[in-house]
C-alpha cells in the first residue's frame, strides 16, 4: 500500500523495452511478472523464488548492508523507533545492489 521505487539497471531496461505492448500484461504487478516469467520467458519459475534467490544471494555472497537488501525487496521496517527514524530510500545503494546482481546473473 506505499509507493516502492526500483531503481532498473540497463540490463532490466532491455528486456521490458522487448516485452509486447499490443497484449496483456501492460503493468508490472506480480501477476505480470509471473506472466512474463512463465509465458514469454517459458521459466517454470515464481516471482517468489526470484526474490528468495536475490536475498540469499546478496546476503551470503556480498557486502551490502542488510538493511538496503531489505529495502530492495520492500520489506518494512519492523522495529517502530528505527522505522521512524529512517526515511531515505537508499536509492543508489539500491541501484548498485541491483548491478551487482545483474551481474551476476550475466555470469
Amino acid at each position: 500500500g506505499r509507493e516502492h521505487t526500483v531503481p532498473l539497471v540497463p540490463a532490466a531496461l532491455d528486456l521490458l523495452r522487448d516485452l509486447p505492448r499490443d497484449k496483456p500484461p501492460f503493468t508490472l504487478s506480480e501477476n505480470a511478472m509471473l506472466y512474463m516469467v512463465q509465458r514469454h520467458m517459458k521459466l517454470p519459475f515464481t516471482v517468489h523464488g526470484f526474490r528468495s534467490s536475490f536475498s540469499d544471494w546478496a546476503h551470503e555472497t556480498t557486502s551490502f548492508p542488510g538493511e538496503v537488501i531489505e529495502m530492495a525487496l520492500a520489506h518494512a521496517i519492523k522495529n517502530k523507533a528505527e522505522a521512524a527514524y529512517r526515511r531515505g530510500a537508499l536509492l543508489e545503494k539500491r541501484r548498485q545492489l541491483m548491478q551487482a546482481w545483474a551481474d551476476y546473473l550475466a555470469t
